[in-house]
């Protein structure tokens, strides 16, 4: 069974200004993803947090290039596309993920 962890992507652990550990893929020194944090209080964190519950192996990365997020969103899942698929679209059409604000993680 393959996961995103097998990839050859060097995924860092790194702690935001809350604490919080979130995975990180370096491109270069000034332009990197970072993890979604499914603990924040965001639509996004929401729909991560959803997502995660049911399908552990899947992960959604902002990128941030000079120190901007660039709103580019990227995510990743092996098994089961189709059903993960279907279950996002159920959740960003949800009124709890429209309910929240969309709000950025910070870094150390």
């Amino acid at each position: 069974m393959e996961t995103i962890k097998d990839w050859d992507l060097k995924l860092e652990l790194v702690k935001t200004k809350r604490g919080v550990l979130l995975h990180k893929i370096t491109v270069s020194e000034d332009h990197f993803f970072l993890e979604q944090n499914p603990l924040k209080d965001s639509k996004y964190g929401v729909a991560y947090r959803k997502i995660k519950e049911r399908y552990p192996e899947f992960y959604m990365f902002w990128e941030i290039k000079n120190n901007r997020y660039t709103g580019r969103l990227i995510a990743g899942a092996i098994l089961n596309k189709e059903e993960i698929d279907l279950f996002i679209t159920d959740v960003l059409k949800s009124e709890e993920f429209k309910s929240y604000e969309d709000v950025r993680e910070e870094i150390e």
